[in-house]
């Protein structure tokens, strides 16, 4: 077990390092320029150099990127261009919006999703239109009633509508991906022959079929969490509210490259960790699971 966590986290620091040099590239290849996104359009060209020479970017690419990783090494994922901030503060500011968004969407979605999975398993055919349930609610509790606002963040009302966004999204996706995953356990012939020596069908169903249909879920799970804390971009920007998706999209349309990059490699340091965790949980979940 101790071999296996340990290559797996040497393999998912290999990837991080990786995605490190990819954005460090992409960011060379961007066509703005860094020295006029901090000083603007109108500066003169002695100011722009300063800024241009402080920033070290006329240095090698090498050494560029050599100060990159030692300033990562050490936390330091710069400072934004714009308001001179560090981005790692920056983003544990945005990180508390994301985290309240994602974690009641994918509690609501992921726990409602599961129980609908499990029942309709037994019962085929039933279904629920997705689309047409989130745009309804939304657009009765938000135009018509006008109980809930539209957009912002501060207040449980706040966070209500965006919440229920994303968990009827979540929900009906793990319905119907545990209705496939379960119903098929349930049609094989361990089961059929639990039930015919009389398991009752809430033992059936959720300690057989469900443990054994866990792991992709799981596995779905996983990614959906670093999906959601670093940020739901589209979600985010629709509501206003002040997570790191918007942040993200911020960045972009003010091409502000560190706090861009900190987010996406932020974003990236959290599905390694979420695969890591999952590799973990599936010998919790089936102890013929082996590390090897």
């Amino acid at each position: 077990m101790a071999a296996y966590l340990a290559r797996r986290v040497l393999r998912a620091l290999t990837t991080l390092l990786g995605t490190t040099l990819i954005l460090f590239i992409l960011v060379r290849v961007v066509p703005a320029d860094p020295a006029v996104s901090i000083a603007g359009p109108k500066a003169d060209p002695d100011t722009l150099a300063a800024i241009r020479k402080d920033l070290g970017l006329d240095d090698p690419l090498a050494m560029q990127y050599g100060r990159y990783l030692w300033r990562l090494a050490h936390g330091d994922l710069g400072r934004s261009y714009l308001t001179g901030r560090r981005v790692a503060e920056v983003i544990g500011e945005r990180l508390r919006a994301t985290s309240l968004l994602g974690l009641a969407s994918l509690t609501v979605g992921f726990c409602l999703g599961m129980l609908i999975g499990i029942v309709t398993a037994a019962r085929r055919g039933l279904s629920i239109p997705t689309f047409w349930l989130g745009n309804v609610l939304i657009y009765f509790f938000g135009y018509r009633l006008r109980w809930l606002p539209l957009g912002g963040y501060g207040t449980l009302r706040h966070l209500v509508l965006p919440a229920a966004t994303l968990a009827i999204v979540e929900l009906f996706f793990y319905a119907r991906f545990v209705h496939t995953n379960v119903g098929g356990t349930l049609a094989s012939d361990y089961i059929r022959t639990a039930r015919a020596k009389g398991v009752p069908p809430l033992r059936l169903y959720f300690l057989h079929a469900l443990r054994n249909a866990l792991i992709p879920v799981v596995t779905l799970l996983g990614l959906d969490v670093a999906a959601l804390m670093s940020g739901v971009t589209l979600t985010e920007t629709v509501f206003n509210w002040p997570g790191l998706g918007r942040l993200a999209v911020q960045a972009v349309f003010s091409l502000d490259i560190p706090l861009l990059a900190g987010t996406v490699l932020f974003s990236a340091a959290l599905v390694l960790l979420a695969n890591l965790v999952v590799d973990l949980l599936y010998g919790v979940i089936d102890p013929r699971v082996t590390y090897g």
